[in-house]
């Protein structure tokens, strides 16, 4: 173990308990507002009720996102100060238009939305959600956009001694960074319309708020299965690009050593890296490989052979996340699809209710899995091609990364404990009982 080691292990803590709360937060903003616009249009004290019930989980991630996103960024300066110096021209721009802009942004309307009930109109009301809900995906856009640089550098210079911007809307306008920002968002609205499917299933099993929890479930289904079969052909898209731009990536993820036309694709297959080989190999189609990532079956797929080992990703690691994410892409379109079947009979479908309350990690699940796909695929580079990640890690003492770990993983599991408890406790407790009717 070394600070290299220690930093990345640290990065990766707080990244991936970071974006436990991230995706649900932008999903359950849209639902939240579109619950709101529904009980405008209609009037149905229903939706209002489902509105402040989904919105205080929402209100719960948001707040615990911030907390952990302040943390991460700050170990751009105590851990990776060389990073920061060599493109901080370029990465801490897109970070400070992010802060700048789309974070106040959403903060204020937030604020806005939160304590205005009652205070300004039911249409401005509406309107402040609606604005949240810009505000959240605007700053994952600038987020996932400096993300999209470090795979894919472009519009940039070097000159004395560092990467400067030379080319700004290059650097917004590339294609990958586009890519990445819908797989991710696709990926979030899935993860909330399962979260909202799972937690009504949870109280339809037991017979409570019915009516409330059925009109939830129609809204989550709907959103998760749009959004399953818009991931499968925006993943196809992508999948495409990185091809394009990160052939070892492409290699690791598919575990393909030798470089050949009409490159095949096992449906099951066992990576042995040490000796540069796939033990087991099942179901091979060939050309399947080609055709996914060139659109041709007789394109050459180079293999990992053909890069240095000390430019190769991690293959097991890489491959067996990005089968996982995959595997668990179909799974949900399957299963919006059987929901979709039995929405109107919901109440005489234990199984499905069952089902799809257990089914409530697996899009974390899918989610994580497709970052360490990303991030673990583009090693040992920080910046693709330019940069390696043990140049970018800070001259400190293995102490103090030791110590700054620790109390990170103090730090958030507090944090977790405590948001899952209000999350947990808010879901069992239910939304507020319905007013009474009016009687003459």
């Amino acid at each position: 173990m070394d600070v290299l080691m220690l930093s990345r292990l640290q990065f990766a803590a707080a990244t991936f308990f970071h974006f436990i709360f991230v995706p649900l937060t932008l999903g359950l903003s849209v639902l939240v507002a579109i619950m709101e616009t529904k009980y405008l249009r209609t009037g149905d004290e229903e939706y209002l009720r489902m509105t402040k019930f989904w919105g205080k989980i929402f209100i719960i991630t948001f707040a615990i996102g911030v907390v952990t996103g302040i943390t991460l960024e700050f170990q751009f300066g105590t851990n990776w100060a060389r990073y920061s110096k060599y493109v901080g021209d370029i990465f801490g721009s897109l970070l400070a238009i992010e802060a700048t802009t789309s974070f106040f942004l959403e903060s204020t309307f937030l604020a806005i939305w939160i304590f205005g009930w009652n205070r300004i109109s039911p249409k401005l009301h509406c309107i402040t959600i609606w604005l949240v809900v810009l505000a959240s995906n605007m700053s994952a856009l600038w987020i996932l956009i400096a993300n999209a640089w470090m795979q894919h550098p472009v519009g940039y210079v070097i000159q004395n001694g560092r990467a400067e911007l030379q080319d700004f809307i290059a650097v917004v306008t590339q294609p990958f960074a586009w890519q990445i920002f819908l797989h991710t968002l696709f990926g979030a609205y899935i993860l909330a319309g399962f979260f909202v499917m799972g937690v009504s299933a949870y109280h339809l099993l037991r017979k409570q708020h019915t009516s409330f929890f059925v009109k939830s479930f129609h809204l989550g289904l709907t959103f998760a299965l749009i959004f399953s079969l818009a991931e499968i052909v925006q993943g196809h898209i992508h999948g495409a690009e990185v091809a394009k731009i990160q052939p070892t990536k492409l290699a690791a993820m598919e575990s393909l050593w030798e470089t050949q036309p009409s490159a095949p694709m096992a449906l099951f297959l066992i990576p042995d890296p040490k000796n540069e080989q796939n033990l087991m190999e099942i179901g091979k189609i060939p050309g399947a490989l080609s055709m996914l990532a060139y659109h041709s079956p007789n394109a050459v797929v180079k293999g990992l052979k053909d890069f240095p080992p000390s430019d190769r990703p991690p293959v097991l690691l890489t491959f067996t996340a990005f089968r996982l994410m995959v595997g668990l892409g179909f799974l949900f379109v399957l299963l919006t699809v059987w929901a979709w079947l039995r929405r109107n009979k919901l109440e005489e479908s234990p199984l499905l209710l069952k089902v799809m309350l257990f089914a409530i990690p697996l899009p974390y699940i899918a989610l994580q899995a497709g970052w360490i796909v990303t991030e673990v695929g583009r090693q040992p580079w920080i910046v693709y091609n330019m940069m390696r990640t043990k140049d970018a890690v800070s001259p400190i003492a293995m102490s103090q990364v030791g110590f700054s770990f620790l109390a990170i993983i103090a730090l958030y599991t507090l944090l977790g404990c405590a948001g899952f408890f209000l999350i947990i406790r808010h879901i069992k407790k239910g939304p507020e009982a319905a007013p009474a009717a009016v009687t003459e």
